[in-house]
């Protein structure tokens, strides 16, 4: 499976995470075998830190928003946001550009037309807040700017 086949994974558990008061271990229960074997250690890393750091990973994105209401964010964006958000601080291998691209890629592919440009926007500014606070941990091919 491609990081890309997790992060799209990932997704579509946190998406209906958002509309059922469950936890991620009963949600992969209900998952059939085959979509379990998808959960991987990235996946399950991915799916914890994001739910775990909601309401912070939130309060972020909402500092970047200028005269928009957060609650007009389509859902899918949001999730994307949080995904990125916990990948540039706990994924200390992945380089942040890779983090972006992906969920400006994946944006395309499960939001509107217009998601794309929006994520990119609001990422690249919680980037610049991260790095201005030296809040980000890279090592490896994380360094990669």
């Amino acid at each position: 499976m491609t990081r890309r086949e997790e992060r799209e994974f990932a997704l579509q558990i946190l998406y209906g995470l958002e509309f059922n008061e469950i936890s991620i271990a009963e949600m992969t229960e209900r998952l059939n075998e085959t979509q379990y074997k998808k959960v991987t250690d990235f996946t399950r890393r991915l799916l914890e830190q994001t739910v775990e750091n909601k309401e912070e990973l939130d309060q972020m994105i909402m500092k970047q928003l200028k005269n928009w209401d957060y609650q007009r964010v389509a859902v899918i964006d949001k999730i994307l946001l949080r995904m990125a958000i916990v990948e540039f601080l706990y994924f200390e291998a992945i380089p942040p550009q890779a983090t972006l691209n992906e969920m400006i890629e994946i944006s395309k592919a499960f939001s509107t037309d217009r998601s794309g440009k929006f994520i990119n926007g609001i990422l690249d500014a919680i980037l610049k807040n991260l790095r201005k606070k030296n809040k980000m941990h890279k090592s490896g091919r994380g360094l990669v700017h």
